[in-house]
Order: C-alpha cells, then sequence, then structure tokens
C-alpha cells in the first residue's frame, strides 16, 4: 500500500478542482453537478459545498446519480441499487458528472447514458479526483482531474475518506 494523496493534498485538490470548475462556468444557473453513486459521492459532495461558499449568492443545483441498472460489465452478480437524487431538469443545462477515479471509462459510459433518462443536456464535463491515465477501454478523457497517475492494471487506486487519503494497493 502507498499513499499518492494525504489529508492535506485532498483537500487541496478538491479546493483547486472545485475552482476550476467556477472559473470554467462562470453562469451557474444553467449548470447542474451530478455525482456518481456510490464512490463519487463523497467527492462530489465536497466539490458542490466548496462551489456553493465560493458563489456565496447563487443556489447550485447539485444531485447524486446511481448507474448499476446501467453498467455493462457486472452482469452475473445481484444488484444492489443505491439512491438516484435528481430532482431537476437537465434539459439543455450543462452538467459536470464527478467521480472519484477514471480507469477503463465504463462507469462514465453508464453515467452517461444513464442521465439522458433525466432529459438532453446542452454539453456534459467530467471532473475526477484521480485519472488513471493508461488502460482505457472507452475513449473517455476527464475534463478536470486531481491528480494523473500511470498504474500497472494489477494494481487498485481507492480514495479512503475515513482517513482522507488516496492509496495505492
Amino acid at each position: 500500500m502507498k499513499t499518492i494523496l494525504n489529508k492535506q493534498q485532498l483537500q487541496l485538490i478538491i479546493s483547486r478542482l472545485s475552482h476550476q470548475l467556477l472559473e470554467n462556468n462562470d453562469d451557474l444557473s444553467d449548470v447542474v453537478f451530478i455525482g456518481i453513486q456510490p464512490r463519487g459521492v463523497q467527492v462530489s459532495q465536497r466539490i458542490a459545498t466548496q462551489i456553493q461558499l465560493l458563489s456565496k449568492n447563487t443556489q447550485i443545483q447539485y444531485g447524486v446519480l446511481d448507474i448499476t441498472f446501467y453498467r455493462d460489465d457486472v452482469r452475473d452478480e445481484l444488484h444492489v441499487a443505491n439512491k438516484t437524487d435528481i430532482n431537476f431538469s437537465i434539459e439543455g443545462k450543462r452538467v459536470v458528472l464527478i467521480d472519484d477515479v477514471l480507469y477503463t471509462g465504463r462507469t462514465i459510459r453508464a453515467a452517461l447514458d444513464a442521465i439522458q433518462d433525466f432529459g438532453r443536456p446542452q454539453k456534459v464535463e467530467l471532473a475526477v479526483l484521480v485519472d488513471r491515465r493508461f488502460n482505457r477501454e472507452l475513449p473517455i478523457q476527464p475534463d478536470f482531474f486531481g491528480i494523473a497517475i500511470d498504474t500497472l492494471v494489477s494494481q487498485k487506486v481507492k480514495v479512503e475518506w475515513e482517513r482522507e487519503e488516496v492509496v495505492l494497493y
């Protein structure tokens, strides 16, 4: 086990991502932030909270999306769904999907399929905490990322929220 990001670095990256998202989306009235269940929720909540604090007079739209039944890579197991909580329309909006680790791209593909049930967005952007740059199975790249790392297929990257660090196994 190797620590990639410690608590202080993790907090700095979340702050930086929040600022980048605000810089890129100056009018938040047409922007929605959506965390991908289950592991993207922690990072997305923190980013949404930071953005809300930075844009004091603007109410941001934030939701969480469950992609369980949209996945194509887990077929033989019993699926236990998480909660989707999107109580607004994404029709014509700029959607920022937020997840913890981007690896093969399959989670993001499932999220892109799932958000179509809520309308047709004008644009979809992707923000991730960790971009595992190699071994992508789909042509998906993040618009915003905290750190890009090179890993072996046999390695796992996990965000440990209890200890507030990112580790490589």
